[in-house]
């Protein structure tokens, strides 16, 4: 049994569900999405509920996508009312993060600058050494987040490169100080 998947989804004002076969689709002021849904799971409505179930709870691949589709569905709805946001930060001296129109243009310690392209639901925003990637469907926001870190992940010596605002690195000792011993 899912211990996720038997807890209903709260529909909020403003949302609005389709069942059309095995795609689900979740409208809302932020926009619409949709999902195919594996042939185990079944969706009831009940008023501004919604109750995720599989055929059969007791075996275990079943069970799994009980709670994995609850929580993708769950997602869809928080993404189509509040959206989901991830904040990257820039360290490194002369690195400079530019918005040109609906793309980035990194300087990064490369020769060159690079570019990088924005998806159309995908909002990104510039703030001095912040990046705030903004969007209802969080896998996107995630890729994007990942796909810009990508382009120069932060070293350990000086902590140089693109790092999430919370992400903490773990700094090495250089190679002078370790032959001091």
């Amino acid at each position: 049994m899912s211990r996720i998947g038997k807890q209903p989804i709260v529909i909020p004002q403003g949302v609005e569900i389709k069942l059309e076969g095995s795609v689900i689709h979740v409208k809302g002021p932020k926009g619409e999405l949709t999902q195919e849904l594996h042939r185990w799971v079944n969706i009831n409505q009940k008023d501004n509920e919604l109750i995720v179930s599989v055929k059969s709870p007791d075996e275990k691949k079943q069970a799994a996508m009980w709670g994995l589709f609850k929580r993708l569905i769950e997602n869809m709805v928080i993404g189509v009312t509040n959206g989901f946001s991830k904040k990257l930060e820039v360290n490194g001296v002369g690195y400079k993060v530019v918005k040109a129109g609906n793309d980035l243009v990194l300087n990064v310690g490369y020769s060159h600058p690079v570019n990088y392209a924005s998806l159309p639901d995908i909002n990104i925003e510039v703030e001095k050494n912040i990046i705030t990637v903004s969007g209802s469907d969080k896998q996107k926001v995630g890729q994007v987040a990942s796909e810009i870190r990508a382009i120069k992940k932060p070293e350990p010596y000086k902590g140089k490169g693109i790092k999430y605002i919370d992400e903490i690195i773990k700094k090495k000792v250089g190679k002078a100080a370790a032959k001091g011993e």
